[in-house]
């Protein structure tokens, strides 16, 4: 641990295996991406609702890349509507909801993006927002907060 001027300083690594409490996630692969200025979640069969006078948002998320089977239904109120460029420079509209997240025991809620990452190796990464304050990333180093009990080095 390092410390600063700001407070203590944990350091994680470039990708992480990440919780997310509500949505009842116990572990899912981040990309640590001090590149992105948000974070970003996959999220597929989003379908928009009210519920007692609040725009809601549920969705699907696969946490494990090529587990189909693995599949989580998660609600969550829509806090907002951005365009984000992605990493392949195309303009999308994303929704964006406010998910608690853990790691390396700290809890926190920061904002998602919800969007389709089938393409990408990581159902979720965190950007700049989610981390100011909080984490050194180490780019050499994965996985520093460990590794969820029953997944291998591969997945």
């Amino acid at each position: 641990m390092r410390r600063s001027s700001a407070g203590p300083q944990w350091v994680i690594g470039w990708r992480e295996w990440i919780s997310l409490p509500d949505l009842e996630v116990d572990a899912i692969k981040a990309k640590v991406d001090t590149g992105a200025r948000s974070s970003a979640l996959h999220a597929v069969n989003t379908e928009r609702f009210h519920s007692k006078g609040r725009e809601m948002i549920r969705f699907d998320i696969h946490p494990h890349q090529h587990d189909m089977a693995g599949t989580v239904t998660a609600e969550a109120e829509l806090v907002d509507e951005r365009r984000v460029r992605s990493s392949t420079g195309h303009l999308e509209l994303r929704p964006v909801v406010l998910i608690e997240i853990k790691i390396r025991g700290r809890r926190w809620t920061t904002e998602f993006t919800l969007t389709s990452r089938d393409e990408m190796g990581f159902r979720a990464l965190l950007g700049r927002r989610a981390l100011s304050g909080r984490f050194l990333v180490d780019p050499k180093r994965s996985f520093v907060a460990g590794r969820p009990p029953g997944r291998s080095s591969r997945t």
